[in-house]
């Protein structure tokens, strides 16, 4: 099922971007980015502090833990998406964008944490349903029509795809959930279990929206830099190599990191350790591959598509793949250290990255132009994998009692 949801998301980004304006599929891309830094700021990143949490209780009690979460998201709805979409406004967005952004922001939010639930309670199963129905079902739909139905070929039917297989996928989960050994429910919320997760979160929050940053601030530099069309291309090779991720989220990460978790919570540091050494050699060896292949085929599939400013922007996809696999390897540590409850090393090198971006774009941008935003994504993506690299080694060092670094 993950194989199947990685494979019609890569063919979904070129048949777009074969029958779609790259006009358009510029604004798409930055309309996903917005998305996703959206999910970080109703859901504070709350789901950090409860996967660690959720592991750890008795069956009785995980109902009590999820309803607090519930209870915080109503709360920040209710707060932050009201400024959130005046933003927005300001920003120039269409009419139709700002009418699917709300719904398509809550279903998403609802069906991440739901996939998430579902991969730190080990039923990676379901996880991988879920996923399949709320990115991959709509893909494939998208392609049938945007192949046989001219009237297809527009951004708000893709829109509508997209907030049918939210609710498909939203369904499904409940029912999932429904399932499994989960008590407490009727339990009381315990408020004061919820502020101690936001005290938690709060950290995470900051570094996360400082990461999200970058991969949300890249698209609208780029719109700076080279126009709208140069987005459309931009996106497209985003597209292709953010399957690597997808694909070691489902062959690697997702089974790794709740053992890891558990591993630490027993306090048995050398199966941990073998474990994250797995995690390397796995995503090290994957990463090479892809990029490899990713950078062979992709000429190929330029021509199949057959319009030029994708192909006259081919030379941002080294530097845009490169980022990708420096982002990959960096996970590694990344769970590693989260595993292991030391979230200071993962905080300030999220934080540390975005002036770095920043700096270097504006610098790099006088003589390299378009190429300066993926050029300094790499440098802050390897920034933080050293960091976090660094961080890691010096804990598991002393691994007897885990310390914050």
């Amino acid at each position: 099922m993950r194989f199947g949801t990685l494979s019609t998301r890569f063919l979904f980004v070129f048949f777009l971007a074969r029958y779609v304006e790259p006009t358009s599929v510029g604004y798409y891309g930055l309309f996903t980015a917005t998305i996703i830094y959206g999910l970080y700021v109703v859901g504070l990143d709350f789901y950090v502090f409860l996967s660690r949490e959720i592991v750890t209780v008795s069956e009785d009690k995980r109902g009590a833990m999820l309803k607090g979460q519930l209870a915080l998201c109503g709360l920040l709805y209710v707060i932050v998406l009201p400024t959130f979409v005046l933003v927005l406004i300001r920003m120039d967005w269409s009419v139709s964008m700002l009418c699917w952004f709300v719904p398509i922001l809550a279903l998403e939010h609802f069906n991440q944490e739901i996939s998430r639930l579902l991969i730190v309670l080990s039923d990676q199963v379901a996880a991988s349903m879920t996923l399949f129905v709320r990115q991959g079902s709509w893909a494939i739909a998208a392609v049938a029509l945007m192949i046989g139905y001219p009237e297809g070929r527009n951004i708000n039917v893709i829109m509508a795809l997209w907030v049918c297989a939210g609710l498909a996928a939203g369904a499904l989960g409940i029912w999932r959930v429904k399932q499994l050994p989960i008590g407490g429910w009727s339990r009381p919320i315990d408020w004061r279990w919820v502020r101690k997760g936001i005290s938690v979160s709060a950290a995470f929050l900051v570094s996360t929206l400082a990461l999200r940053g970058i991969q949300t601030a890249d698209r609208y530099w780029m719109e700076g830099l080279g126009g709208i069309e140069t987005v459309g291309a931009y996106v497209l090779f985003l597209g292709v190599a953010s399957t690597l991720m997808v694909f070691l989220d489902a062959g690697v990460f997702s089974f790794s990191y709740p053992a890891l978790i558990s591993h630490n919570h027993k306090r048995e540091y050398d199966l941990a350790r073998a474990t994250v050494r797995r995690m390397f050699f796995q995503t090290l060896v994957i990463s090479v591959a892809f990029g490899f292949v990713s950078w062979a085929l992709l000429p190929y599939l330029l021509h199949w598509v057959g319009k030029a400013v994708y192909q006259n922007a081919f030379g941002l996809y080294p530097w845009v793949v490169l980022a990708a696999i420096t982002n990959a390897v960096g996970m590694v540590p990344h769970y590693a250290l989260y595993a292991r409850g030391v979230d200071k090393p993962i905080i300030y090198s999220h934080i540390a990255a975005l002036p770095v971006f920043v700096t270097s774009t504006w610098c790099l941008s006088k003589g390299h132009a378009e190429l300066a935003v993926p050029i300094s994504m790499t440098i802050s993506f390897t920034l933080i994998m050293i960091w976090k690299a660094v961080a890691y080694h010096l804990v598991d060092s002393n691994h007897s009692t885990p310390k914050s670094a």
